[in-house]
């Protein structure tokens, strides 16, 4: 890391590239969420060649967003790196704490969902970047609602009123199938879509 975020402080400098020095946190959204995709893609996808490349493009929005942020003092890389191996020591108590390993995995699952519980941000409200069933699977999680089996879930369904807010929670109530089931239902959507499922 320390190369790249040498050669983008380059960029950025004096003599640097104007585009490169002309960005911000909020001009680089767009391209981060693009880079992300496309890593999902390739990763999805399993091409070695096209992995690599699309993690150093993911890579490489991580180190423009830190040196932008050095630039103006408010955080460095070190500090990034930093905050997340804190967190993962954290939050794998059995690996690193002294704590016993979990009996099973849902048995880790639910230590791993009680200690994000205990951290601030996961409060927070669900980010407006992600898919909208991303932000309905969070939501979910966070008000602890009961996962609905398939039968509740269909009954929902042919209940919903045919206007949006019908749509929305028949929707609602497929995600809650899905969870109750441990299925990502964005996961499963976009693999069906793609023809993996």
């Amino acid at each position: 890391m320390t190369e790249l975020l040498a050669l983008l402080r380059t960029l950025r400098g004096p003599g640097g590239c104007p585009w490169d020095r002309a960005q911000t946190h909020q001009s680089l959204i767009p391209y981060l969420l693009e880079e992300a995709g496309e890593a999902a893609d390739a990763l999805a996808l399993g091409r070695r060649g096209a992995v690599i490349e699309e993690l150093g493009d993911l890579l490489l929005q991580i180190g423009l967003h830190a040196v932008i942020a050095e630039e103006s003092g408010n955080f460095t890389y070190a500090d990034v790196e930093g905050g997340i191996c804190r967190k993962m020591v954290r939050r794998h108590p059995h690996v690193f704490g002294g704590e016993e390993l979990p009996s099973d995995v849902a048995a880790l699952r639910a230590r791993w969902r009680t200690i994000k519980e205990q951290e601030s941000k996961e409060s927070d409200p669900p980010p407006r970047y992600l898919t909208a069933l991303q932000r309905e699977q969070r939501a979910q999680r966070l008000r602890k609602d009961a996962a609905q089996g398939r039968s509740e879930a269909a009954q929902r369904v042919q209940e919903a009123s045919p206007d949006p807010q019908g749509v929305a929670s028949a929707l609602r109530a497929v995600v809650s199938w899905a969870q109750s089931l441990g299925i990502d239902a964005e996961t499963a959507l976009r693999g069906a879509q793609l023809g993996e499922s």
